[in-house]
């Protein structure tokens, strides 16, 4: 009798370790998933290894497409980062969110996702970026960077008291999000927006990193000494080239002494300092922080002063010191979620939550020569996004249909089982997720991009079409400039085709279906 006593209990232990092990999320007897979406900051799909692994490895990230899905054709509306925001809260584009520009103020008071959701019910939060002036609205909780954010011992802003916190941001973005989920009410759903700085401008990597890649030449990308020839004139007239526009102090981590002293800093923009900018945040840093950083770049700062670099060879140097640290904060990101996912895995919630990852929009790698984002060509266009419902999601699947961040939101509330309202522009992508092909999936995305003449980098202001095979793009403003691609003969887009013969008929298709979208969307500018 001892033994089969010692057998039931033995029995019973498994059986409530078992129970524990799937944590909260199954002790309430809401059937709704939790919802995790996390976004960083310009991070290009050419920056994650399950998309392709030239650059760098993200085994962490990449772990949530083996476990869920990784969409191959994701798309944003409007290429900046402010205005990316307000269109996944609202599932609408730009001219009717209100929000075009970095310049412009979100109107909290419209409908978004979270306060619909918050009214179902769910427990909502927002940790990290949020980047739109306006206090956030329909989160029980918020812990936000103002404004961009800084990557060393950064201030939040917690539910309107601000903090300086020691650290360096990717870390505490992760620690402030994994607090909330620890002191939620565990009995209801909740949907979490964890939303990473990095890796935004200027690419301060971790002390963890800086020696990341050291001694690797990283690959130019094909296009990186592009001529532009046959473009518009927005191409050209554009100021985000590498070797022209990265600022040396503040971009390129060079000393503050000798950019002063070469006077090579430029002015980015009227009354922006680039050299009082970067000592200023250097100085931000605490004296072990400063060393490292000293111990990192200051022997290869002093080759470089000596050697005196000029044309190719100096804009190859400015290439790989932009690439290094931008793959040194991705890294960091990729950290974190690693730690992330352990966390929900020791909580018991992952199978019952739906987990997203993606960018606020793509960004050059030096393709063309550029940094930065906002033109409607594929690097900056594309965002990665992968996705896991283990309840629902096949482990390992592809999706190929095109998706806009305008499907956010309605999504989310298919999900939670909340109306979605006439409004919102988007659809849901349960279908899809589900391993469904709708017939009726759009074939065709429309993108507008505002900032302009106004804003950073001189991008003209334009809108386009994009379907499986070709892009039309229209700039306009001082400009009346019309660019044609075929992504499938010139996936690198450096052919422009509009004006010859052989493609007036596909000119003419890409008109009507324009005209089509931009009658659907309600965008008459």
């Amino acid at each position: 009798m001892q033994y089969f006593a010692l057998v039931a209990a033995l029995f019973l232990a498994t059986v409530v370790h078992a129970a524990s092990s799937q944590g909260n999320a199954r002790a309430h007897p809401d059937a709704r998933p939790n919802i995790i979406f996390v976004m960083a900051d310009d991070h290009a799909r050419r920056a994650l290894s399950c998309y392709d692994s030239d650059l760098t490895q993200t085994p962490n990230i990449d772990r949530i497409a083996r476990e869920g899905v990784r969409c191959t054709q994701s798309f944003v509306t409007n290429g900046i980062c402010a205005p990316s925001r307000a269109v996944l809260l609202t599932g609408t584009y730009s001219h009717l969110n209100g929000l075009r520009d970095n310049r412009d103020v979100f109107d909290g008071n419209q409908v978004t996702f979270p306060k619909l959701l918050q009214q179902a019910g769910y427990q909502t939060a927002l940790v990290g970026k949020w980047h739109l002036k306006s206090p956030p609205q329909g989160f029980d909780y918020w812990n936000i960077l103002p404004g961009q954010g800084d990557y060393y011992n950064p201030r939040f802003i917690t539910m309107g008291d601000t903090t300086r916190h020691p650290g360096y941001v990717t870390d505490l973005t992760t620690d402030f999000a994994m607090e909330w989920i620890k002191g939620r009410d565990p009995a209801r759903p909740f949907c979490l927006l964890y939303h990473h700085k990095a890796p935004h401008r200027n690419w301060m990597p971790d002390t963890e990193h800086l020696s990341m890649f050291d001694g690797i030449e990283l690959p130019l990308p094909a296009t990186f000494f592009d001529n532009y020839a046959s473009r518009s004139a927005a191409a050209r007239k554009q100021e985000m080239e590498i070797a022209r526009h990265l600022a040396d102090g503040f971009d390129l981590k060079l000393p503050v002494d000798y950019v002063a002293h070469q006077g090579s800093d430029m002015r980015i923009r009227p009354g922006w300092d680039a050299v009082k900018t970067w000592s200023a945040t250097y100085q931000q840093m605490t004296p072990q922080q400063q060393a490292a950083w000293d111990a990192a770049y200051g022997p290869e700062n002093d080759q470089f002063i000596k050697a005196r670099l000029t044309g190719r060879e100096l804009a190859e140097w400015k290439y790989q010191r932009y690439i290094k640290d931008y793959l040194r904060c991705v890294a960091s990101i990729d950290d974190n979620i690693g730690r992330f996912l352990d966390f929900l895995d020791e909580e018991g919630l992952t199978e019952h939550t739906l987990l997203v990852y993606t960018s606020d929009q793509g960004f050059f790698l030096g393709e063309h020569g550029w940094y930065d984002k906002r033109f409607m060509y594929e690097e900056a266009l594309g965002i990665p996004l992968l996705i896991r419902y283990p309840e629902e999601i096949p482990e390992g699947s592809l999706i190929d249909e095109m998706i806009l961040n305008l499907d956010f939101a309605p999504t989310f509330l298919d999900y939670a089982g909340v109306a979605i309202p006439e409004g919102m522009q988007g659809a849901s992508l349960r279908p899809l997720l589900r391993g469904e092909h709708p017939e009726n999936w759009r074939g065709s995305i429309y993108y507008h991009y505002y900032e302009y003449p106004h804003g950073w980098h001189n991008v003209m202001r334009h809108y386009g079409i994009r379907t499986d095979r070709y892009k039309l793009i229209h700039f306009y403003n001082d400009i009346d400039a019309w660019e044609l691609y075929d992504l499938r003969e010139d996936p690198g887009e450096v052919h422009n085709l509009y004006a010859l013969p052989e493609y007036r008929e596909t000119v003419l298709e890409l008109h009507g279906e324009l005209d089509r979208l931009r009658t659907e969307y309600r965008d008459t500018e």
